[in-house]
């Protein structure tokens, strides 16, 4: 279904999800297109970005910042046209990035936007490579993992928005880079077209064997954003002064209880005494906000040059962001997974 000017969709969280999401979590709305008020935008919102942070904030579990209500628009990053403007320093046609949220349309005051060129080629590189997934890769890897030349960095979600990155800064450091994905597809991709020196499919019945094997030398720096299965074949092949940078937990999204097997604590806490390893979580624009520019200058020539790849999955229809972002959960998704809720 296409936009309309004077029908406002909206997708909404009807109630939260115990274990996995599912389409009966959401509940579609339609209601006008909003007024703005003197001093305020209306957006007309063309890409939504899904991410797995998403999962996170359907929950009313403690965290870094405030679920989702029920009832409430879901939110999410948007690269948006202003259709209307009742400021002077935003012109209709204008091209913003925003965060507008699962919906057609969305009110602003202008604070948080960012200006966008209004003749962008692919406006939804804002939402991926030029923007907050490239952001994560590039903070997290550069100032947290802080790589060296010859060293092994090992890149869990290797296909997605941020592990692509993240290996691909990696061989730009002049480090060797093996990656992990879903599949053989996501694997050869990873080498033949990123340049990863090696990528294990997390899925082989030999997955712990085969990273051991591809990574002779040890770990000095994991890029984690998976957790689970995962970092338990990580955990005893990580170098003395080991750098892991935490940027999510995709396997424990949807837990509803601990793990099943042994408590791994124990285990954790003496690795991380023994070999000195630093793991550190961090939220990208809470912590690393001032630096946005200092990154999209880096990004954009690295772009530019064809140094830096970067693979979009996109669905079309606004209607259709439910069903994708619960595949995106399952790892169905290849590359950084963005709604076209209109063509451009």
């Amino acid at each position: 279904m296409s936009q309309s000017r004077t029908v406002n969709r909206q997708i909404t969280l009807a109630s939260r999800p115990v274990g996995a999401p599912t389409a009966d979590n959401f509940r579609t709305l339609e209601t006008p297109v909003p007024t703005p008020a003197d001093g305020q935008l209306l957006l007309r919102n063309v890409y939504l970005s899904l991410d797995p942070y998403m999962r996170g904030r359907m929950s009313d579990a403690p965290s870094y910042t405030a679920p989702v209500g029920i009832g409430e628009v879901m939110g999410a990053g948007t690269v948006a046209r202003v259709e209307v403007s009742r400021r002077p320093d935003f012109r209709v046609g204008d091209l913003v990035l925003a965060h507008g949220g699962w919906q057609d349309y969305a009110l602003s005051d202008g604070s948080g936007l960012q200006r966008l060129d209004a003749d962008m080629a692919q406006p939804s590189l804002a939402l991926g490579v030029l923007g907050m997934p490239g952001f994560t890769a590039y903070m997290g890897l550069l100032d947290i993992g802080q790589p060296k030349a010859g060293e092994t960095v090992v890149v869990a979600a290797a296909s997605g928005a941020v592990g692509s990155v993240v290996g691909q800064i990696g061989k730009l450091k002049g480090c060797r880079v093996v990656g992990i994905a879903g599949g053989p597809e996501k694997c050869r991709y990873v080498v033949d077209e990123l340049g990863f020196d090696a990528c294990i499919d997390h899925r082989a019945p030999d997955f712990a064997q085969q990273l051991e094997a591809a990574c002779a030398d040890g770990i000095d720096v994991y890029y984690e954003n998976v957790g689970g299965a995962v970092f338990d074949a990580v955990l005893p092949l990580l170098n003395a002064k080991a750098r892991i940078p935490v940027c999510g937990l995709i396997a424990h999204y949807n837990d509803t209880r601990l793990p099943p097997g042994p408590d791994r604590l124990g285990l954790l806490t003496r690795t991380l005494l023994t070999r000195r390893i630093k793991m550190q979580g961090f939220i990208i624009f809470d912590d690393y906000g001032d630096r946005f520019g200092e990154f999209l200058t880096q990004m954009s020539d690295w772009v530019t040059q064809g140094k830096i790849k970067f693979r979009e999955d996109i669905v079309d229809g606004l209607e259709n962001a439910p069903q994708a972002f619960i595949g995106l959960l399952e790892g169905h998704n290849f590359g950084k997974l963005v709604v076209r809720l209109v063509p451009e």
